[in-house]
């Protein structure tokens, strides 16, 4: 694989040195990793490619219907932001209900479409916990130790992107904001552990690297995965979570699916015992998942303020 593209990894068998290898490369290298044979059911993922068409097809009015809030962030919503910038896109968000604040949210009149998106979420949990064991490892952990945070309570949630067609699409150079134009998502780092992305065949994601923006290519038989700021902090910078952006087009819409893998809000994180030594102390202070996670949202849903980042954290 050429040097200036994100890595192809098959994890068939993840638990081999060599693919473990690979993802450590992957990791230290690029933040992002593109894996095939990942166990995802094909059909499976066509049913969701058609729900999402099916979803963002609907009369706006419909999706109003199940308008996701600042108290509930389950449901359709058009207005998000990133570094407090509008994006081009609406999103559909699923994630477990808490019986008081939190419920999930579902169109009326799309048959199947609330148990495809269960059974997706549910394949991507068992994905993402099989990566999580290949990352403690990885760090110098045992392969289990990390998943003590990502019980029953753990706030991992799918979500659905449009981006619509736009007539003034925006690709800055570096880390500018555009003067003109939109941009699909402004570049960022994602808050949690581990994303796993089901892209369509519309290219916009971009990762940035050695101060270029690289495309990842969209395949059909593969995943995209980066890790979070989380990662970053358990690897006491060790691994980086990177920057991602999306671009929009002039000419075609794009679809996509992360699920976001976070622990329970009652979990603290901060560098593993094996990545500090006399030499290289803990480069961060403990956080609070719950703690973060509100304040990012709250810079998501609406400026409420400077968005939170790791760094606030600094030892």
């Amino acid at each position: 694989m050429a040097s200036n593209s994100v890595p192809v990894i098959d994890i068939d068998r993840l638990g081999d040195p060599e693919t473990l290898a690979a993802i450590d490369v992957a990791c230290r290298d690029w933040g992002f990793f593109q894996v095939t044979n990942h166990g995802i059911d094909t059909g499976l993922i066509d049913q969701l490619e058609g729900a999402m068409q099916a979803f963002f097809a609907l009369p706006q009015a419909t999706k109003q219907n199940i308008l996701r809030t600042r108290d509930n962030p389950w449901g359709f919503y058009d207005k998000e932001l990133t570094k407090n910038v509008r994006d081009w896109k609406e999103v559909f968000d699923y994630g477990p209900g808490d019986g008081n604040r939190l419920v999930p949210q579902f169109p009326a009149g799309l048959p199947g479409f609330r148990d495809t998106i269960l059974a997706y979420t549910d394949a991507c949990e068992s994905l993402a916990f099989r990566l999580l064991t290949a990352v403690s490892s990885n760090l110098g952990m045992p392969a289990e130790f990390l998943a003590e945070g990502f019980g029953e309570t753990h706030t991992s949630f799918l979500r659905l992107n449009y981006y619509p067609v736009c007539q003034e699409p925006a690709r800055p150079d570096g880390l500018a904001a555009p003067e003109h134009g939109h941009m699909g998502i402004s570049h960022h780092t994602d808050a949690g552990a581990l994303t796993l992305l089901l892209q369509d065949g519309q290219p916009g994601l971009e990762v940035f690297r050695d101060n270029e923006w690289h495309l990842v290519e969209p395949r059909d038989d593969a995943l995209v995965i980066n890790i979070g700021d989380i990662v970053q902090v358990w690897s006491n910078d060790m691994y980086r979570a990177a920057l991602h952006r999306v671009v929009t087009s002039a000419s075609n819409a794009r679809y996509s699916a992360p699920y976001f893998f976070n622990p329970g809000y009652d979990t603290d994180y901060a560098p593993l015992p094996s990545m500090i030594n006399a030499d290289d102390p803990a480069h961060y202070r403990s956080i609070n998942w719950g703690e973060f996670r509100a304040l990012r949202a709250d810079g998501d849903y609406a400026d409420y303020g400077e968005e939170v980042q790791i760094s606030h954290y600094r030892a």
